[in-house]
């Protein structure tokens, strides 16, 4: 499900909890409108629809990011959880730039193929066992999922 919001902060907020409360999302990713400008109120946005902050994501997003560009830290991604009537969601603030959206999501590797900084998305389908989502398995020649390991079923089980 895709929606295009303007940067308006309670068309972002309202466009969250539609996604979570109505649509029943799990995962809602933004992208863009993290930057310090004052039009750039993602942040702020999802943090107004949002019970409970996660701050490691928007950590390891400016680690990333670090590693390619001084300015990374004018970022200000979040990560959240909407809770709703014993729903859980989801909710991250993703850069703007498609690379970056790649890099963070991926994380940083060697000419090898070896994890040099994990990408967030290795921990989003563990985070959404643990609230209660879909169990997610993910294609581990683009990222393998972390679980621990009584968390994990099916395919990875096995390997």
């Amino acid at each position: 499900m895709e929606r295009l919001i303007p940067d308006e902060r309670e068309g972002i907020t309202q466009a969250l909890i539609e996604l979570v409360d109505l649509e029943d999302c799990d995962l809602v990713l933004t992208t863009g409108g993290t930057g310090p400008a004052r039009r750039d109120v993602t942040p702020e946005a999802t943090l107004a629809a949002a019970t409970r902050e996660m701050p490691g994501f928007g950590e390891q997003m400016r680690q990333i990011s670090l590693r390619f560009v001084p300015t990374a830290i004018l970022s200000r991604q979040v990560g959240a959880i909407r809770e709703i009537d014993g729903h859980d969601a989801l909710l991250l603030n993703l850069p703007g730039q498609p690379k970056a959206i790649k890099e963070t999501l991926e994380g940083l590797h060697d000419e090898q193929g070896a994890v040099l900084v994990p990408g967030i998305f290795a921990a989003v389908p563990y985070c959404i066992d643990l609230i209660g989502g879909p169990y997610i398995e993910t294609r581990t020649d683009v990222v393998k999922a972390f679980r621990t390991k009584n968390a994990v079923r099916g395919a990875q089980a096995k390997a």
